[in-house]
């Protein structure tokens, strides 16, 4: 702490400089009310209800906005701050609509929470009615009549999310909020705004009469759809009045210091519908013990991963998961050079950031949340951002001060480059040899990194303090990289920045250090949600008679490895009454009765802790802090100084198609939620390939890669100038499936119209 002290309420606190009032009275349990104050944004000051009163002070202070000094005495409580208070509710109130039976916000809004606590029971202040027409935005919807225009969802939008897609249309006592810059919302539609918003204003069509708040029942949880497993809670009900089974009705989260993407609070009705099936369990049985390897995928638990460790040392079946294996060998890798057995980052990192350098990752679709932290040190810290990719991310184009468009598989040489840019030539030994000999300009040609951009690059960094090298999932998959993260490590020793590597998947990290992977099986396969002679299967069994229903993540108790290292519980928020992993380990002789048993014993030696699963605290501290599960340790590794020349660039001439993530679509968890906007034959073309190809919006091509051919519905993005087309790599009914996700992402294709 600082050597600040303020009095409140005749309480002596600690401050920090640049801390305000208000924050400092949170941090230390005292109550100061605010309808438009977020902890996560910068102060509003529209609402005015946090006026306090400080010595020699005549008139009243904004808490949210008046810094600490030194000796500050401040009174937060009196008559005078009351009436205050209460005149401005009183104001609030005017013409508010007396809705509050039906008002889907009723029971946890904040209007009518203030409205109480400072006794408005009566109105004296009157003005004319406007009339106020409601407003649809596919999954949101607003009504200006309820609208107190706190701004929060403004500020929200802009200074956290990114989308920057909403404003305040002024026009006196007709002011209200509306699309910025265009006749619709065209945004993310990620309902952080919803989730803000203290009264029933802005709501969740989805949930919209469906459910009082009071009604609902809460579980805290992580989201089980990309690596940042945020924090959030599902909210659910009997769906009958018989209470015959129950349903989530929607999620929330403590939206005053996090955020969630369109597919965390959209994307939860994925829960898979079962009974114990004895006659399935028994073939289950019977295929795990003659099979030679299981194939699955990294959304699953730590727990479930270590039994499927302790499954494969009883009876040496082979564990295959290319995600993890990838993933697993470029840490091993960025660690032979490093000597710490994880990446040294994280999301606050990069939040704090004044320079960042984002490689090998399209992050807006890969990991919102990172687009996010991007964001927030871009409005905050005024952050330099070079993106580097060859596909432009049209969401992070008011952030980005450098796009550098490299080619494809160009990787390993950009990477080389910024090593040596930011200081490679002044490590020791064969590091430097390597730097020495490197031709930057046969590798700068190649690449199409020119060196004049090289030069650009470096100005935008030369004051900056604290910045951050963001790797994504195109590199796990490269032919080179095992060098690619040598070289990375490399960076980060010369150059003083930290390094994130974001795991591809949900629990990609979890997976990757808990199982032995091997890198393929042959013979007889059990796949754990993917395709094998025998299926484990949370998405429906289908009547298949080589498939056993299995709990959907949001049907489980576990915990998951974020890409902060932060070892975080989920809860069920839905009964599962079918067999789960758990139940046909035990049938072959690895017994606990609950999966969470698993959670105290996950392996101390990679860095986790010895800690009992209802023992993980899963909350945020009232100052901010995040309080869920654990920090892995970082362990030592053995250390090599071998580096390998950059090797022949392998041009990719023609069509390329890029296989990765579209923006809320992660896996197959979120291509059956009903609220996501998912195209699943869907082909997201660029400028450029509408003109390269002679394409038109929603006609049907063919993609041939290789042997094989898909059918897809052309949906033009005009935000995209690249004549490389994406296409979605999990969707597992398209026949390309499999080898859209093998290898690197890009690949080449022929695009045939008709």
């Amino acid at each position: 702490m600082g050597q600040i002290k303020i009095t409140i309420d005749g309480v002596v606190c600690e401050a920090e400089k640049n801390d305000t009032i208000l924050k400092v009275a949170r941090k230390n349990g005292i109550y100061i009310p605010t309808l438009c104050y977020l902890s996560k944004c910068e102060p509003i000051a529209s609402c005015r209800l946090c006026v306090i009163e400080a010595e020699n002070h005549d008139g009243l202070l904004l808490g949210c906005q008046t810094k600490v000094v030194d000796g500050l005495v401040v009174n937060t409580n009196s008559q005078r701050l009351a009436e205050e208070r209460k005149k401005i509710m009183q104001l609030y109130c005017v013409n508010h609509p007396l809705e509050c039976g039906v008002c889907d916000k009723s029971g946890e809004c904040e209007l009518q929470n203030k409205t109480l606590e400072f006794g408005v029971t009566a109105q004296k202040f009157m003005a004319k009615e406007q009339n106020r027409e409601i407003k649809n935005w596919g999954v949101i919807q607003y009504d200006p009549s309820l609208c107190i225009l706190c701004e929060k969802c403004v500020h929200t939008c802009n200074e956290i999310i990114g989308d920057d897609a909403i404003e305040i249309k002024v026009g006196g006592y007709k002011s209200q909020i509306g699309p910025k810059n265009s006749e619709t919302l065209d945004c993310t539609l990620c309902g952080e705004c919803i989730a803000v918003c203290p009264v029933g204003a802005l709501v969740s069509t989805g949930f919209k009469y469906a459910s009082n708040a009071w009604e609902l029942k809460r579980v805290p949880s992580a989201c089980a759809h990309c690596s940042s497993a945020c924090g959030l809670y599902y909210e659910f009900k009997h769906t009958k009045t018989e209470a015959i089974g129950e349903k989530i009705y929607r999620v929330t989260n403590d939206f005053e210091f996090s955020s969630l993407c369109n597919a965390g609070r959209f994307g939860f009705d994925y829960d898979n519908t079962a009974s114990k099936d004895q006659k399935a369990f028994e073939k289950a049985i019977t295929a795990l013990k003659s099979a030679s390897y299981i194939k699955f995928n990294s959304f699953i638990t730590n727990e479930e991963a270590l039994i499927l460790q302790k499954i494969k040392e009883k009876t040496g079946i082979k564990l295959v998961n290319k995600d993890a294996y990838e993933y697993k060998k470029f840490i091993e890798a960025y660690s032979s050079i490093g000597g710490k057995s994880l990446y040294s980052g994280n999301l606050d990192d990069i939040r704090n950031s004044d320079g960042i350098i984002v490689l090998g990752s399209m992050i807006s679709a890969e990991n919102p949340a990172v687009r996010y932290a991007v964001n927030s040190a871009s409005k905050r810290k005024n952050a330099k951002v070079v993106y580097m990719h060859p596909i432009e991310d049209p969401l992070l184009a008011t952030n980005v001060n450098k796009f550098v468009k490299y080619e494809p598989k160009s990787e390993e040489g950009v990477m080389a480059i910024l090593a040596s840019l930011f200081g490679g030539e002044g490590l020791d030994g064969e590091s430097k040899i390597f730097f020495e000999d490197l031709d930057i300009g046969y590798v700068s040609s190649e690449s199409s990194f020119d060196e004049s951009e090289q030069e650009e690059i470096a100005k935008l960094f030369l004051r900056a303090k604290n910045k951050t090298l963001i790797l994504g999932q195109d590199l796990y998959s490269h032919p080179r990289a095992e060098n690619i993260a040598k070289l990375a490590a490399l960076f980060e020793k010369a150059s003083g920045f930290k390094v994130v590597i974001i795991p591809s998947q949900t629990n990609t990290l979890g997976v990757s250090m808990i199982c032995d992977i091997d890198k393929e099986g042959e013979g007889f396969s059990v796949g754990y949600n993917e395709e094998g002679d025998f299926i484990l299967t949370s998405f429906g069994s289908k009547q298949r008679d080589n498939a056993l229903d299995m709990p959907a993540l949001n049907q489980q108790e576990g915990t998951f490895v974020s890409i902060d290292k932060r070892v975080v519980p989920l809860n069920a928020a839905i009964e599962f009454k079918g067999y789960e992993l758990n139940d046909l380990a035990n049938a072959i002789g690895i017994n606990k009765e609950f999966t969470i048993d698993y959670t105290k014993e996950l392996p101390v030696s990679k860095g986790f802790k010895s800690i009992s699963f209802d023992d993980l605290p899963n909350k945020f501290l009232n100052d901010g802090t995040e309080d869920r599960g654990y920090i892995l340790d970082t362990k030592d590794t053995e250390t090599s100084t071998s580096i390998e020349d950059v090797a022949e660039l392998e041009e990719m001439n023609g069509g390329v198609v890029y296989a990765g993530s579209t923006v809320n679509g992660f896996s197959e968890a979120t291509s059956i939620c009903k609220q996501l906007a998912y195209e699943p034959d869907a082909l997201y073309v660029g400028k450029g390939a509408m003109e390269k190809y002679a394409l038109e919006e929603n006609e049907t091509v063919t993609i041939k890669l290789g042997s094989q051919s898909a059918k897809y519905k052309v949906a033009h993005d005009g935000k995209i100038s690249s004549d490389i087309v994406i296409a979605a790599s999990f969707e597992p009914n398209n026949p390309m499936f499999e080898t859209l996700r093998d290898g690197y992402a890009f690949k080449r294709i022929e695009i045939i119209k008709g």
